[in-house]
């Protein structure tokens, strides 16, 4: 039986949904027929907010017959974290692997409350054995300070950083399918390219 994997793509208009296609469509065909990769189409009208998206990620949850690996990239992911905090999550979550996640309320320009998370969010989580944080410091859409300040409060999870893929991650994904097949046990390590800088 293939794995399931549910990908939740970004906001910012109607060319979300077209431009995330790319992304998923590159973590199928690296994964191949082992994997189906379900990518539904989220709201994304000027009128929608948090609880549209809150109400069609519960539907597309409740809809799983086996553990879950999820997906998600940008502001998608962050609308993820958000609903896996506050709602009770009864599915079982196989993985999280959350790409270019932007943190609000982590600065002023991305100060929005709908969407901030509590500060103790981390441990609100449901049971997850393996989260992955990836973003390129070249990022032009969501800071790359972001990413650091996601890993001080999910310290088991394990961060990939690149160097020059921005916010699309040059629409290639195989980085994230070769983690997801791995089935390795992450270590909270931090993973570079060789030619990465020391620090987040």
């Amino acid at each position: 039986m293939a794995r399931h994997i549910l990908f939740i793509h970004g906001g910012g208009g109607e060319s979300a949904y077209g431009e995330d296609r790319l992304l998923a469509t590159s973590l199928e065909n690296v994964l191949g027929a082992a994997y189906e990769v379900h990518y539904p189409r989220m709201p994304l009208d000027e009128s929608a907010g948090y609880a549209d998206r809150k109400a069609q990620l519960a539907q597309e949850l409740s809809a799983a017959d086996r553990p879950l690996i999820i997906v998600a990239h940008s502001v998608g992911a962050s609308i993820l974290l958000k609903f896996l905090v506050e709602e009770r999550v009864t599915q079982s979550i196989a993985g999280l692997y959350l790409l270019a996640a932007p943190y609000f309320g982590g600065d002023k320009d991305w100060d929005y409350r709908e969407l901030s998370l509590p500060q103790d969010f981390a441990a609100q989580l449901p049971a997850t054995p393996r989260i992955f944080l990836y973003h390129s410091r070249d990022d032009e859409v969501v800071p790359f300070a972001h990413l650091g300040l996601y890993a001080a409060k999910l310290p088991q999870a394990t961060v990939r950083v690149s160097e020059d893929r921005g916010h699309q991650f040059g629409n290639n994904l195989s980085d994230v399918a070769e983690d997801i097949a791995s089935g390795e046990t992450p270590t909270g390590r931090e993973h570079r390219h060789p030619d990465d800088a020391a620090t987040i």
